[in-house]
């Protein structure tokens, strides 16, 4: 009888996945852990009810983080939305589309170099919003690329066909645009959201340790050791993608298939 080792290789990688994440929380939940102990001297809920105080600031950092986060995704979305249908039905399509790629050759760190001057010309340096307008030039391209393939022949002929059938712009998009793209409008603000979540480079730099985003503080908190509450920090950050991607499932994925 052949023995099979499926089951076992599929539980490893499982395993595998899952210990950088139980571990991150119970690192969170842990102080004073130092070699030899095997077992940390103190496991609870101290760290967690730090976060209120004014000593690390954590909470305030995440409330800043989904701010920005949600105001980028949504602004980009619907702008791309609607800007795409432009690019997309433009004659000169490709070279449209080709400089949409513009921000994507440069890494972050040097585009965000390169924008500094004009944000400190505009008062939009060290401040939240340079940083929303700093990361929008990141994740509306984005998203003019990820509904470059909604705008087609097929959605160009049922706008004709809402047109002779006395339809205006307006009702064009809302009755009959919107609810055809309501799976990619979901999808594109998800996307958006995560690439704004994590945005390290453009926030530090713009930002100039000002904005204080969640990913500014994990690597605050790596820097000077503090594992705890950089683990802590990780557990917040990775608490919005989570919740985002059980949505995405449950409401946007299961519907399309």
């Amino acid at each position: 009888m052949k023995f099979n080792w499926k089951p076992y290789i599929l539980t490893l990688i499982v395993l595998l996945i899952l210990f950088p994440f139980v571990y991150m929380v119970l690192l969170s939940l842990a102080s004073e852990w130092r070699f030899p102990d095997l077992l940390p001297s103190y496991f609870g809920l101290r760290n967690w009810l730090k976060i209120i105080g004014s000593e690390t600031g954590l909470l305030h950092s995440f409330l800043i983080s989904v701010s920005i986060s949600l105001s980028v995704a949504t602004v980009s979305t619907l702008s791309g939305f609607f800007i795409s249908r432009s690019v997309s039905y433009h004659p000169k399509k490709r070279v449209l589309t080709l400089l949409t790629y513009f921000p994507y050759i440069l890494a972050p760190v040097v585009f965000a170099a390169c924008l500094s001057y004009f944000f400190l010309r505009m008062g939009l340096f060290g401040n939240a919003t340079g940083v929303i307008v700093a990361q929008f030039m990141i994740t509306f391209p984005y998203a003019l690329i990820f509904f470059s393939s909604f705008w087609n022949q097929r959605t160009k002929n049922l706008e004709d066909l809402v047109a002779t059938l006395g339809g205006n712009q307006l009702q064009t998009f809302f009755k009959m645009l919107f609810p055809i793209a309501k799976g990619m409008l979901l999808i594109c603000f998800f996307q958006t959201f995560l690439i704004s979540w994590f945005e390290y480079g453009l926030t530090s730099i713009i930002g100039v340790g000002k904005v204080q985003t969640l990913t500014i503080k994990v690597f605050l908190f790596i820097k000077e050791a503090n594992f705890y509450y950089g683990a802590l920090s990780c557990c917040l950050l990775i608490f919005p993608p989570v919740v985002l991607l059980y949505l995405n499932k449950r409401y946007v994925f299961n519907k399309l298939v």
